[in-house]
């Protein structure tokens, strides 16, 4: 397992923010590195969602076995509760949850707008009731920004407008036009020495719109690149076409950032078309609802065939879970609601997901990724 790459404080001197290297082709997938002031990773990557400064049931001891060198944070959240000021006098997020790897924020927009009657857009940003009390706040690019650099992230996501899959074609390009303006604002505002920021591509499953929105944030200075508006409601199809027409023409020198996809079918399609980041909550929260992914097909833990069974979850997994129990004790943890079958099915289904980052990363250096795709494309979606 590659290890986590612990945080460093940042040059005195600022040299240049991100870089990425060691590119690697096999067809339009590729492999990398990418390094910042306080730390690298290698792509293609998955990183856990961590919303509230933790990564649902595991402890960062346990996020480092897996490893993982970039989790997330949710800026919305953590405004909310603790505070993002509070966060930065106890020494930033990664102090505070005594985290040693990369951490990325997102800005809050998306979670700002699935509020929606709770919502009140303006130019300048968004007015919204908390979900947690019900108090007025309002969040627009200075908000955004400002509270990234409190929670003291390594890479900050701009502040964007995510219109849902039914929303007309007028109220799409409504919203990128928002998004741009607020994306020009997000590059123009203070941010700590180390930080990078990335713009977010909008434009629905139109793909004329979507190449005119990465025209007009590409032209911006920021130091990645990702696709929001997909993963919420789309077919696969649209997802996968979307993907085959924009990811080319997404800037060859930056990082490419496919923003809440966590399927395996998804992300091997995703970085077939040349997708290096991804995050998503699904192999988390479906490990906790008791579906766990293998080698031989998605299974259903509660189902009975798995009280009797003393075989690992999958027998050529290398987490701790699978090295050390067996199906049955899953089964009847997850049956009595224990807490301890959160932790072992998180820390299984997250291992999983990043071993196939590795993986396809060794077949596209290894110029066998069609191969590969195709090898995770049989597996059976769910159990026999």
């Amino acid at each position: 397992m590659e290890p986590v790459t612990h945080v460093s404080a940042p040059p005195a001197k600022e040299a240049q923010r991100l870089n990425l290297s060691n590119v690697e082709f096999d067809g339009p997938a590729r492999a990398a590195v990418v390094s910042l002031p306080r730390g690298s990773f290698r792509t293609p990557i998955f990183m856990p969602v961590g919303t509230q400064a933790t990564v649902k049931a595991l402890s960062c001891e346990e996020l480092e076995s897996l490893p993982a060198p970039v989790i997330l944070g949710n800026s919305y959240h953590l405004h909310l509760r603790p505070g993002d000021s509070r966060i930065a006098s106890l020494g930033g997020m990664h102090t505070f949850m005594n985290w040693p790897g990369l951490i990325l924020t997102d800005s809050g927009g998306f979670q700002v707008f699935s509020l929606k009657e709770n919502v009140r857009v303006e130019e300048k940003g968004v007015h919204f009731k908390s979900h947690i009390d019900g108090s007025s706040h309002f969040i627009g690019p200075i908000e955004a920004m400002a509270i990234q650099a409190n929670l003291g992230s390594d890479i900050a996501m701009a502040f964007d407008q995510c219109p849902p899959s039914t929303a007309s074609k007028h109220d799409i390009v409504a919203a990128m036009d928002r998004t741009t303006a607020w994306a020009k604002i997000c590059t123009q505002q203070p941010r700590p020495a180390h930080q990078v920021r990335f713009g977010i591509v909008q434009g629905g499953v139109d793909i004329a719109l979507r190449k005119a929105h990465l025209e007009s944030i590409s032209a911006l200075d920021f130091e990645g690149i990702a696709l929001g508006g997909l993963s919420v409601g789309e077919t696969r199809d649209e997802l996968y076409h979307v993907l085959s027409e924009i990811v080319p023409l997404m800037p060859q020198d930056k990082p490419r950032y496919l923003m809440g996809v966590g399927h395996p079918l998804d992300l091997v399609a995703a970085i077939g078309a040349g997708v290096d980041m991804f995050d998503c909550v699904l192999p988390s929260r479906n490990a906790r609802n008791g579906s766990l992914f293998t080698s031989k097909g998605r299974i259903v833990i509660q189902n009975a065939r798995h009280q009797d069974d003393n075989n690992p979850v999958d027998d050529s997994c290398d987490c701790t879970t699978c090295a050390r129990y067996t199906r049955a004790y899953l089964a009847h943890l997850f049956r009595a609601k224990e807490l301890l079958y959160y932790r072992l099915a998180t820390i299984h289904n997250l291992r999983y997901i990043i071993r196939l980052m590795a993986d396809a990363r060794e077949a596209i250096v290894q110029k066998r990724f069609a191969s590969f795709r195709k090898d995770i494309e049989s597996i059976p979606k769910v159990e026999n």
